[in-house]
């Protein structure tokens, strides 16, 4: 027999703790990881090196970059989740039953880079942050309870880089990630169907695992190209990166007709379970040209390779538990990016951007409540400015317009009675706010 099949999402935690939040990019991505390139949408890319940040889109351009250079940031995220069921189904084709929720939940998402020059050609740097992640919780009792209820993964990305200036042109860089991850997973299991009648019985799933016995690396490079001092372009690579998770899953059983039989056979026992997922590489073009020093136009493309991710496989240490496995058959997905910047003076600049964000979830019929992903255009607003040589502040605000989001996805079981259709549609838009607060000495 098989447990609700679990889908190993991210939300994500830097420096010491972040509570797990709605994904703002493709698939689990999320891309909030400075205030200033909040402001253009992340069109900056790798090749504005506006602050320490740029480290982490390209460390090549940590270059740009004279003297010390810290940065602190905090982005709030603010999502609207809401299902409509439209005719989910149990496994015999009768309705399933339980309310409409909304399964979207604020978080904090914090980050740090510093970058510091060694000499005129080496440039060191370090950043904190939060590459992936995804949280979700919906009510308890609602219609999708058998495919979800909590998903929280706490994930922690260290990144040391280095960087040399071959030339008055080139500069090239390359860096390490360090991962870990902290994952939750729960939700309903419906013994009643098991005992022939749907609903009448459900039992709870809680999995819990993460990766701090066997920490995850990684590894990014890049090159800038600097055709003059007024335009450059950015070419960088991240590789992807293996999780492999450990822990436990505890099962609550009711006590009703039918399941002593059913418990009996040695399924649905609290378990060592383990997990193994590859996250995505990706590439990124970027491409910045300043107007008279007044006016910067920016322009980024990204490439993820989410067709790595092509199911999620639950191993349970108890040998009367099957695996559960859920088919996810993601798809290689592109940003595009567009911004700009406006000196008002050398101490104030305002930002405007918009960005496309292609889905890397191929259809409905494996889209989940976990994560119910769907193409989203952005648009955003920014500003920054500079109190002293040494103390500066930027500000971010983005809207994410998500595209009406269908689902009609089949629960994954060896036992045909669990194979419930949720079947409806999520309504969806995000809010993010950012902050930042540099240092340059």
């Amino acid at each position: 027999m098989s447990i609700r099949k679990s889908k190993m999402l991210l939300s994500v935690s830097a420096a010491a703790l972040l509570i797990a939040s709605y994904a703002q990019g493709a698939g689990f991505a999320l891309i909030e990881n400075s205030a200033s390139g909040m402001g253009s949408a992340f069109a900056s890319g790798g090749a504005a090196g506006e602050d320490a940040s740029t480290m982490w889109f390209n460390p090549a351009s940590m270059t740009l970059l004279k003297g010390q250079n810290m940065m602190a940031g905090l982005h709030y995220v603010a999502p609207q989740d809401d299902f409509t069921n439209q005719g989910s189904t149990n496994a015999d084709g009768t309705p399933l039953s339980g309310p409409n929720s909304e399964g979207g939940k604020p978080a904090v998402i914090p980050n740090f880079y510093y970058t510091g020059q060694v000499t005129d050609t080496l440039f060191l740097g370090l950043g904190i942050n939060v590459p992936f992640g995804m949280g979700t919780e919906y009510d308890d009792d609602w219609v999708g309870r058998y495919h979800a209820v909590k998903t929280d993964l706490m994930t922690i990305n260290i990144n040391p880089a280095i960087a040399y200036r071959i030339n008055d042109q080139w500069s090239i860089g390359g860096g390490i990630n360090v991962q870990y991850v902290d994952l939750t997973l729960t939700s309903a299991i419906d013994f009643g169907a098991l005992a022939g009648h749907p609903g009448a019985a459900d039992g709870f799933a809680d999995l819990q695992a993460d990766n701090a016995d066997d920490i995850s690396f990684g590894w990014n490079i890049g090159v800038l190209y600097e055709l003059s001092k007024s335009t450059r372009f950015s070419l960088a690579y991240r590789s992807s990166i293996t999780h492999d998770a450990k822990g436990n899953a505890d099962f609550s059983v009711p006590a009703s007709t039918g399941t002593a039989a059913i418990v009996s056979t040695g399924a649905f026992t609290d378990s060592g379970i383990y997990a193994s997922v590859e996250l995505p590489a990706s590439a990124s073009f970027s491409a910045f040209h300043s107007f008279n020093d007044s006016f910067d136009l920016m322009a980024d493309v990204l490439w993820t390779q989410w067709s790595v991710f092509d199911e999620l496989r639950i191993k349970y240490n108890n040998p009367a538990q099957p695996d559960s496995v859920t088919t996810e058959n993601y798809q290689d997905q592109w940003r595009f990016a567009l911004g700009g910047r406006y000196h008002v003076n050398r101490d104030l600049i305002f930002r405007a951007g918009l960005a496309y964000d292609e889905k890397a979830v191929p259809d409905e019929q494996h889209r989940t409540p976990r994560i119910p992903d769907n193409d989203r255009t952005w648009v955003s607003l920014g500003m920054g400015y500079q109190f002293s040589e040494m103390i500066g502040m930027d500000l971010g605000y983005a809207h994410l317009f998500v595209d009406d989001t269908p689902i009609e996805n089949e629960y994954e079981s060896s036992q045909p009675a669990l194979n419930h259709t949720l079947k409806g549609e999520f309504d969806a838009s995000v809010d993010i706010f950012s902050a930042q607060l540099t240092l340059k000495f």
